[in-house]
Order: structure tokens, then sequence, then C-alpha cells
């Protein structure tokens, strides 16, 4: 059966395949334009398949909050390189899982690997096809949600690979997106001083104390230092603790108070935070192609 050119404009549509990739499978497939369609989505299976064992460290990070303020999510999606970031497939399908995970009912990343989206294929489905289109490693790394809240909700993403989101205490969304803002660019490791764990404060007075002690100043002066070093390790790890970068004469703490409000948890996102990256020798993965 000749394939023509409508044929092969037809099927790029309906996949997103590249034009030679269209005309060879409908060849093969004898004009067959479902079967074509089949098994291609066979290939792209085997594809990502093929690609599962390779390291996605950029990506992105979706966000997400209801329009009452209650519900608010966000996910990171990975790749190989940041040139797939950038195209409209990959954020195309980082929106779409995220405008899904904000109505899902899910707890895991698997849970939501089931997940229809509105293109009416699951999130998993989505993943491989795009896989088998880009030619890279796509995965769904972690998500967290905040939902039906009692007080409110605020996020922030920033340039898509830092996003924040909090819980409030009461429904303010200016303070929450200068608190998220905060947030994101300072990095605090809890809310509260008392939400640091005493094996973590224990391990900062060694340090302290060793380092006093080598000044060789009394016990009772080496102790004040040490709740001092102490007090100010708490200063500058805790959000509540720490100088608000829009005005660093108060505290997150004394900002929130002034508006009689305060900051019940918080979850930070940065684009490929813990995952080790694959370091690539490019003069001689140059050479090792020349030779090859």
């Amino acid at each position: 059966m000749s394939i023509t050119a409508a044929m092969v404009k037809e099927l790029r549509e309906r996949t997103g395949s590249g034009m030679m990739e269209c005309k060879r499978n409908l060849t093969e497939a004898n004009g067959d334009m479902e079967l074509a369609i089949e098994n291609m989505r066979k290939s792209g299976l085997a594809k990502a398949d093929k690609k599962a064992g390779r390291i996605a460290a950029e990506g992105a990070i979706g966000i997400k909050a209801s329009d009452d303020g209650k519900t608010v999510a966000m996910i990171e999606i990975n790749s190989e390189t940041d040139f797939v970031v950038k195209s409209e497939d990959f954020s195309g399908f980082v929106n779409a899982v995220t405008e899904a995970l904000l109505t899902a009912d899910v707890e895991t990343v698997e849970q939501l690997s089931e997940v229809t989206l509105a293109n009416g294929e699951s999130v998993e489905t989505t993943r491989r096809a795009l896989i088998a289109k880009v030619g890279e490693k796509i995965s769904v790394r972690r998500f967290e949600k905040y939902s039906n809240v009692d007080g409110g909700t605020a996020c922030y993403l920033h340039g898509g690979k830092i996003a924040v989101i909090i819980e409030l205490a009461k429904n303010d969304a200016e303070l929450g997106k200068d608190i998220a803002m905060h947030i994101a660019a300072v990095n605090p490791a809890c809310v509260s001083a008392d939400q640091v764990s005493e094996d973590v404060i224990q391990k900062e007075k060694d340090i302290f104390t060793a380092q006093a002690l080598e000044s060789g100043k009394k016990p009772e002066i080496v102790e004040k230092m040490i709740a001092g070093r102490i007090k100010k390790f708490l200063s500058e790890t805790t959000l509540e603790g720490q100088a608000f970068i829009k005005d660093d004469k108060m505290t997150v703490a004394q900002l929130t108070k002034s508006k009689d409000n305060s900051v019940a948890r918080f979850t930070r996102f940065e684009v490929g935070e813990g995952i080790e990256k694959e370091e690539v020798d490019f003069a001689e993965e140059v050479r090792a192609q020349a030779s090859a």
C-alpha cells in the first residue's frame, strides 16, 4: 500500500513522533493507522524500559493551589537534560500531572502513576509516551500535598526549580507568599526551635565545646559561650528565628505575630537535590566517539 503524505501527517499529529518514524511504522503496518499507533506505543514502552537506569537530575516543579485556598500541591518531575525541561511537551506533562494531583486521593508516587489525566491516559502511560518522544528518561520523583486545611495555604515557585508550599493558622495570601518566598531563598530546616532534634543540638554543642575549650577560658565562661552559640544556631536554622528577608529588623516569628498568625508547616523542593549527578568528561567522550 502506498504511504501518502497525508497519512504521515495524521500519524504525526496523533503520536507527536518524527516524520521518518511515522513513515517507517506506517510502511511496516502496511498503511494500517491503528496498527502503526499500537506498534509505536509498544516501541515506546521498550524505549522507556531501556532508559529506566539512567540518571535524571534535571527537571521542573509544578505547583498549584485550589480556588478556596484549602488545598495546595507541588510535584517534582525529572529529566536527563535541561533542554528537554524547556520543551512544551515536558512542561505540558508537568502541568497536567500537577492539575491531577490537586484533586487526586493519593499518598505515593506509585498511586499517582495510575491516576487518569485530562487526556484520558494514566500518568504512567503518558510518561512512557513522553520518553519515547523526547528520547530521555522522565521520572515523577516526589510530591507533597496539604489537603483541606483549617487555616490557609500559600505557595511560591521560583524559576521552576525551587518551590515552597506552606500552611498558615489563618488564611492570608499576602503573608503566605512573603513567607514562602523567604523559605525559598533562605531554606530553613524547620519552623521552630522545638522541632530541632536533640541529636542535632547535641552535635552542635560538642563542636562548640571543642572550639571553646581550645580558647583556654574558664568553664563557666565556656558554658555561656556554648549557650550563646546554640541560640545563634537555632535562630539561623529555624524559620521563626530567621531575620525576614524583606525586613531584617524583624524575625519571621515577629512578622507572623504582628499579623496574628503563625506557620503550621512548610515543604521546600529544589530540583535535583539529593540526586547524585553523573560527571561527564566531554573531552574524553569526544575522543571515545572519534576512536570508535
